[in-house]
């Protein structure tokens, strides 16, 4: 459907009076960036300069049934994509677990997936980014092995592919060894246990690896290995 196309013809057609007239664009003085369409008098919708341009909404014009529609559909429009922001600027997300959390909010499923293609379409929503992202704060950071990496991206709703791909390249981009990650976080988590008793000590600490993914074989090693330096110490 080409929404400027029929609003076009419907001005053309309509009289002025059934619906009323635009009497006012102006900046909004509460969204910046974005303008109030006043008719009759009223506040009927805020929007970007985009939106007023492509539904050629201009002063004296006047704001028929069809026109009041469109306004309707792109002020909807407007609230999935500015919340699809938000929850981007307030932490990285997959395009599959952003998409679920603007439809648990509420959004209409087709306004979610326009916002969806919309910011992909600027790169603002990209799985090979967010995945890496991640796998890099989790390695650097809570020490995940891969498998509890594979795990949780799948779970956030990333192709096995791509999620295998980010892991791969982390891990030979920054030259990362596994071995050396949960050496690292053994010894952490063992200091903050020194003063429990040995058997409380080795079962926390086993517990504390096996949530990070790491395999069996390798959570003895490490255990023996950082556990008798802290007995010796």
């Amino acid at each position: 459907m080409d929404i400027a196309h029929d609003i076009g013809e419907a001005r053309r057609s309509a009289p002025e009076s059934s619906g009323g007239t635009v009497t006012a664009i102006t900046p909004s003085v509460k969204r910046e960036g974005r303008f109030d369409v006043q008719v009759n008098g009223t506040l009927v919708a805020t929007l970007t300069l985009d939106a007023v341009e492509r539904l050629r909404l201009q002063v004296g014009a006047p704001f028929t049934d069809p026109i009041a529609t469109a306004v309707e559909r792109e002020v909807q429009a407007q609230r999935t994509m500015d919340r699809a922001l938000n929850m981007l600027a307030f932490r990285a997300r997959s395009i599959r677990e952003l998409r679920r959390g603007l439809v648990k909010k509420g959004e209409p499923e087709d306004q979610v997936d326009a916002a969806i293609e919309r910011l992909v379409s600027a790169g603002l929503l990209n799985d090979e980014d967010y995945a890496r992202g991640y796998v890099r704060a989790k390695v650097a950071g809570p020490g995940f092995s891969r498998r509890r990496l594979r795990g949780e991206l799948y779970r956030r709703g990333v192709a096995r592919d791509v999620a295998d791909q980010a892991i791969n390249e982390v891990f030979e981009s920054e030259e990362t060894d596994e071995a050396a990650i949960i050496e690292r976080v053994a010894v952490k988590k063992a200091r903050s246990l020194e003063k429990l008793d040995p058997d409380t000590r080795r079962r926390r600490l086993y517990a504390f690896l096996a949530r990070r993914g790491y395999e069996l074989d390798d959570i003895r090693q490490i255990m023996t290995k950082v556990l008798a330096v802290e007995d010796r110490g």
